[in-house]
Parts: C-alpha cells; structure tokens; sequence
C-alpha cells in the first residue's frame, strides 16, 4: 500500500472526503516526524513505538578503493510494532 492507497482507504473508513484525509493522514506524519526531531518517543498503545537511535560515528572501509573512511555519527528513526498490531498480523 503506497500513501494514495492510505489516503483513499482512510477516506472510505473514516468517511471523509480524499482532500481531508489527506490533510489527515499528512498531520499524522508531520506530528510524528517533529515529535522524533525534537528527540520524543512516539507510543501508540496496541500499534506501536516510535523512537529516535543514536549511531555512534566509526570507522568503514570505501567498497571501490579500500581505503578507510569515517563515517559520521547520526539519528535514526526506528519502529517496534506493539503487540496489537503483532497479533493482527499473525
């Protein structure tokens, strides 16, 4: 399912027309995506968590040449299903 089909789907369950779904569904990840740049936790009890990982910086190696390279520490958003939507699915 790609974000139209979301959209659409949201629409037909909820009832809304296309445009307030998706004005919906984008609040939802403008929320979520802000929530995790500030660093927050985002929990939704029985779907799930959503958090931010830290990577520390190391040290690769480049594939073409061999040769060392450092690689810069980052953010990583990161998702663990709950276990409502676990058992969903199983």
């Amino acid at each position: 399912m790609n974000k139209q089909e979301l959209i659409a789907s949201v629409a037909d369950t909820a009832g809304l027309s296309k445009g307030d779904a998706s004005k919906a569904v984008e609040a939802v990840f403008d929320v979520i995506g802000g929530a995790l740049k500030k660093g927050d936790e985002v929990r939704l009890v029985g779907f799930g968590t959503f958090s931010v990982s830290k990577r520390k910086a190391s040290t690769g190696r480049n594939p073409r040449t061999g040769e060392p390279m450092t690689i810069k520490a980052s953010s990583q958003p990161k998702f663990k299903a709950g276990k409502g939507l676990k058992d969903s699915v199983n």
